[in-house]
């Protein structure tokens, strides 16, 4: 905040303490608008395929294009959010957003027979992660103001609970949308979320009068977050392990679909499942690791068991002899069951994970260091769905598996390697 603001900060009545649970409904609402759209477009993943008459590789990168805009977007909005504050800049990536999202229905949708060309669709996802990436880091930045440390990991869990939330309803609703209405209703659609998320930003996302500082590292407190070399070593463990995450998210529903014979109403309900999953244990594990103080080592259990995890499910996948053995129910029900599991543990630890960062930054450069995460992210989140037709045109889905098992074993040592310091609230 600007010295007039502080000044001016003691005219204006503070709002009550349980307001703080108001500015985290609206980070909520604003995240779960944007996931409906992130997480949930590529749950359409079988039917975009065929509407836009799409191979496999030019769906991977069209899936990945709003992943690409949100990694391009994320330091800037995350650096203007640290200079303005959360509001302005939620409510501009908000409303810009979607209005983005109603461009697309008039001229990005399939209709009457006619395929828009690939440049208008691929150009509106982009642009459509560019401006709605606004919404990750100054919600984050909101709970690391408002809240205390011993609620912080509560606090950003159930923020993150907006992506798996958003993610649900896109998976309930969006297919069958697309289905009956096709794709300009979807972009319809998702763009009215966004206006109203807008509009309970507006009406209760601000600056808190008394602003609840925590003290960062000593090396953040020297350099800033940029130039933090323990920032960077979390930052890089967040984005490793969300790339078998988004493997499942991108291409789940068409390894269900091709490899698993599971029909459109099977597979909505898995990755729905998933998703319902992810919110409840984001919000159990953020209030577990802020009872016991144990955030480091929750995240190297969850890296661990998510390589078991997903290394089983390689080996069933290999097993399966090409999905020829996958015509018994009991076989097909339990590929089902593991691959709900790999996406429910490998999406449990963000909120605890994004705690321990911006404990490390301070709440002042909370936004910074988010995005910071957030640019790793979707940068992985815009290679993995691009790199996994060819991962299956070279070994199929075995080594597809056994990569992302990999993975969570690399960010194991990163996430977990040290604990962040105890905060003070001044």
């Amino acid at each position: 905040m600007t010295h007039q603001a502080t000044l001016s900060t003691p005219l204006i009545t503070p709002p009550a303490p349980r307001h703080r649970w108001k500015v985290l409904a609206a980070g909520v609402a604003a995240n779960a608008a944007f996931s409906v759209a992130f997480s949930g477009i590529p749950m359409t993943a079988v039917l975009m395929r065929d509407g836009y008459r799409l191979d496999n590789t030019t769906l991977g990168l069209v899936l990945g294009l709003m992943g690409l805009g949100i990694a391009i977007s994320e330091l800037p909005w995350g650096l203007l959010t640290d200079r303005w504050g959360d509001r302005p800049v939620l409510l501009t990536g908000l409303a810009s957003t979607a209005l983005a999202l109603a461009a697309m229905a008039l001229w990005a949708a399939p209709s009457g027979g006619q395929i828009p060309p690939l440049g208008l669709l691929a150009g509106g996802l982009v642009l459509v992660g560019l401006l709605g990436g606004s919404v990750n880091g100054a919600s984050g930045r909101a709970v690391m103001l408002w809240f205390a440390d011993g609620e912080r990991g509560l606090a950003m869990s159930i923020r993150q609970t907006a992506v798996p939330l958003g993610g649900g309803i896109g998976a309930l609703l969006l297919p069958a949308l697309a289905l009956q209405h096709g794709f300009a209703a979807i972009y319809s659609l998702l763009a009215v979320l966004c206006l109203l998320a807008a509009l309970l930003t507006w009406a209760w996302v601000h600056e808190p009068a008394l602003m609840p500082h925590s003290k960062p590292t000593t090396a953040a407190a020297n350099s800033g977050p940029l130039r933090d070399p323990r920032i960077w070593r979390t930052v890089a463990g967040i984005g490793i392990l969300c790339a078998p995450q988004f493997a499942v998210l991108s291409f789940g529903t068409v390894f269900l679909h091709d490899y698993g014979h599971a029909g459109l109403a099977t597979i909505t309900v898995a990755m729905a499942l998933v998703q319902v999953g992810a919110m409840v244990m984001r919000v159990w594990s953020g209030r577990w690791t802020d009872q016991r103080r144990n955030r480091p080592a929750y995240l190297r259990a969850c890296s661990g068991l998510s390589a078991a995890l997903f290394a089983g499910l390689a080996l069933f996948s290999a097993l399966a002899d090409g999905g020829q053995l996958l015509a018994s129910p009991l076989l097909r029900g339990s590929l089902l069951v593991l691959l709900a599991l790999c996406g429910i543990c490998v999406s449990a630890w963000h909120g605890v994970a994004y705690v321990q960062l911006a404990s490390c930054a301070g709440a002042q450069r909370s936004g910074t260091a988010l995005a910071m995460a957030n640019t790793c992210v979707f940068s992985v989140c815009f290679v993995t769905p691009l790199a996994l037709p060819h991962l299956l045109a070279l070994q199929g889905w075995p080594l597809v598996w056994l990569l992302a098992s990999g993975c969570a074993l690399l960010a194991l040592p990163l996430l977990g390697g040290s604990k962040a310091p105890r905060t003070e609230n001044l």
